[in-house]
């Protein structure tokens, strides 16, 4: 079943992740529903020095909004938000130095945000991560777990007080198409047994936003949230964590523009925020978040279980004494993380 699921998804992506299938869904666009401005509106995006990030954030400089980038790396995340400011003439810019595998450290971040900033109209969870090495943190986490799910559910859930202050919020969650070709698993979320494969750990964190997206949409229906696949994109993570994936695939890959173009739409777009919370995205359009007889459906314990797993891990991050942070906002010596689009 997996070698189906596998076959369905590549041919699938051909047709439609692909710098052409982008052409061809944009031909549907709506032009008038990005004629907008935000002036006013506050806007949080991690991984916004590089790729989908820096094409999300400077899309919506352009359109006025105040834009938070949340980076791990200092001198590029200085380095974009000099691009950001020059080409959109927005000064409105502020860079935030969080090493999103710290989990600890990313709460203390957003608990910090929350007493600093009055605002925060929404919240891109755009950074992710493809390590082939099984690494944990200072947590015991599992790298790729902690910054791709562990990172999105704790910025999430802290900043849901300040979204839900502010008119109109919205969550929108940098997914993968990969996630199709995986189910749910609540027996193993560090990776622990059998044969690690950053692939596929790659692929299971990403259904579990979908997961987690679809369970908030229920939670807080005063909050707009939302998850997409941007397509197969010429980033430099993809470059550095898939090189022949990336090879092979060249000038068919999309452009981080075209790439970040469904995350823009769903941030700043009055049609999308007019659609059903909690649905999976691709080039602007709601699609299913399985394939066809995938047998990758979860029942409602699987699910409440998975909830109930997050919650207890978020539960032992908070509890930890607070570490030595002397501006949690503010730039921090980071170490470095392989192969993270942040």
């Amino acid at each position: 079943m997996s070698l189906y699921r596998n076959a369905i998804w590549f041919l699938n992506g051909m047709h439609h992740y692909t710098r052409k299938g982008y052409e061809a869904a944009s031909q549907n666009f709506e032009p008038q529903d990005l004629d907008v401005s935000v002036v006013g509106r506050s806007f949080m995006v991690t991984g916004a020095n590089s790729g989908i990030g820096k094409a999300t954030a400077m899309a919506i400089a352009k359109k006025g909004g105040r834009v938070h980038m949340v980076c791990r790396n200092k001198d590029k995340a200085e380095e974009a938000k000099v691009d950001i400011i020059n080409e959109s003439g927005n000064t409105e810019v502020y860079v935030h130095i969080v090493d999103l595998s710290e989990s600890r450290k990313v709460w203390e971040f957003a608990e910090a945000f929350k007493k600093q900033y009055p605002s925060l109209h929404v919240l891109i969870n755009n950074a992710g991560c493809m390590i082939h090495k099984r690494e944990v943190n200072a947590e015991a986490l599992e790298k790729n777990f902690a910054i791709n799910t562990m990172a999105m559910y704790l910025l999430t859930e802290s900043l849901v007080p300040l979204l839900q202050n502010n008119r109109h919020p919205r969550v929108i969650t940098v997914s993968s198409g990969g996630m199709l070709v995986q189910k749910l698993q609540t027996d193993d979320l560090q990776s622990e047994k059998g044969y690690f494969d950053g692939l596929m750990v790659y692929a299971q964190n990403k259904r579990q936003q979908v997961v987690l997206t679809e369970q908030w949409a229920r939670e807080y229906p005063d909050i707009h949230f939302s998850v997409m696949h941007p397509g197969w994109v010429d980033t430099p993570a993809v470059s550095t964590a898939m090189p022949q994936f990336h090879s092979m695939m060249g000038q068919r890959l999309r452009s981080p523009e075209q790439g970040a173009d469904t995350a823009v739409w769903l941030a700043l777009s009055k049609a999308a925020g007019e659609t059903p919370s909690g649905q999976f995205f691709q080039d602007r359009k709601a699609v299913p978040t399985h394939l066809p007889l995938a047998w990758t459906r979860s029942s409602t314990v699987e699910v409440l279980t998975f909830i109930s797993q997050l919650e207890m891990l978020a539960k032992a991050v908070q509890s930890k004494p607070f570490g030595v942070l002397s501006d949690p906002l503010g730039p921090q010596r980071i170490p470095s993380v392989v192969n993270v689009d942040y």
